[in-house]
């Protein structure tokens, strides 16, 4: 099948990418023509066709959506950046999205659309009985999940076939720069983690489901995905040989993630496969070298990791 792939060489559009030449789909990406895009394209050689744009400019995403048959929209402004410049990432996310809709319906075989969108789109729900299901009214708190919301809204009334998917907790395969939104989850809040090659391989099979169009599903890892973040931080930091962080270098304020009801995703998408277990199991061999450069300048890999908690930066 022909799959255009928007934000293809970010995080999640990698995995995604993988999955899809896995399955025998023709994959074409589109993304900004930067000096780390132009370095994972050379990854996948002559598997895929690249489409350099950028989806506030209407003519660039008209060349990228000719002939295709699903289109997959993962390119987006992520937080903190949204949060730190909302015209741009409206901008970018919002009017990016419009941009791509209505050159797939002016096309004369409109392709289908799957949407990633967020479980952040629920707001804040750590105190509400589990777990988080479809159903659940929205009640978006940042610039970041006010610009999810716009845009499901966007594509449900599009009139084109589109899915959208919601995806809970995820890391970066190899994890390596140090984010700072780490800092903004309580401790004690639970979180869903889902293997990045899960959610590949989620939005691979969604291509060819014929029972997704017009769903919105949850995606996460399911029961073996379910910790509290402090589990999290802590099994995570140990592998690392950097060790657990004060608590005061956290949020207390309830942020936007939760465990979720992936029943229905999981029977039509068939992804999960590895626990967060695994993903501590292989964490080593993904850290590589760095993880030994932790645990030999421990003292100044802390020090550098807490200069980028605001909270704890307040309290020294």
């Amino acid at each position: 099948m022909k799959v255009l792939l928007s934000g293809a060489f970010g995080n999640i559009g990698t995995i995604s990418l993988e999955s899809l030449i896995e399955q025998g789909h023709q994959v074409r990406c589109f993304d900004l023509k930067t000096r780390a895009n132009k370095k994972t394209a050379k990854r996948f050689k002559d598997q895929i066709e690249v489409v350099w744009g950028d989806l506030r400019r209407p003519d660039d995403v008209v060349a990228a959506v000719q002939d295709q048959e699903v289109v997959i929209h993962l390119a987006f402004i992520l937080t903190p950046a949204s949060e730190e410049r909302p015209e741009w990432a409206r901008e970018i996310n919002v009017g990016g999205t419009h941009n791509l809709l209505n050159a797939m319906k002016a096309l004369s075989r409109p392709p289908k659309i799957i949407f990633a969108s967020t479980i952040g789109v629920f707001g804040p729900t750590q105190h509400l009985p589990l777990p988080r299901t479809v159903s659940d009214p929205v009640q978006p708190t940042d610039h970041y999940t006010h610009h999810k919301v716009e845009c499901e809204k966007l594509v449900k009334e599009s009139g084109l076939d589109w899915t959208i998917l919601r995806i809970g907790a995820v890391l970066p395969i190899a994890p390596g720069k140090i984010d700072p939104m780490m800092f903004e989850i309580p401790l004690d809040s639970r979180i869903e983690f889902a293997h990045p090659r899960d959610l590949g391989l989620a939005i691979a099979n969604a291509v060819s489901c014929e029972e997704v169009w017009g769903k919105t599903l949850l995606l996460g890892g399911g029961p073996v995905g379910q910790v509290y973040y402090r589990a999290f931080v802590e099994r995570t930091l140990a592998v690392m040989g950097i060790g657990m962080l004060p608590d005061q270098a956290f949020a207390s304020t309830a942020f936007y993630l939760d465990w979720m009801d992936t029943t229905e995703s999981q029977r039509l998408l068939n992804y999960q496969r590895l626990s967060f277990e695994d993903f501590i199991q292989e964490l080593p061999s993904l850290l590589g070298y760095k993880r030994y450069l932790a645990r030999l300048f421990r003292p100044l890999a802390r020090r550098l990791m807490l200069s980028k908690s605001p909270y704890f930066r307040a309290k020294s």
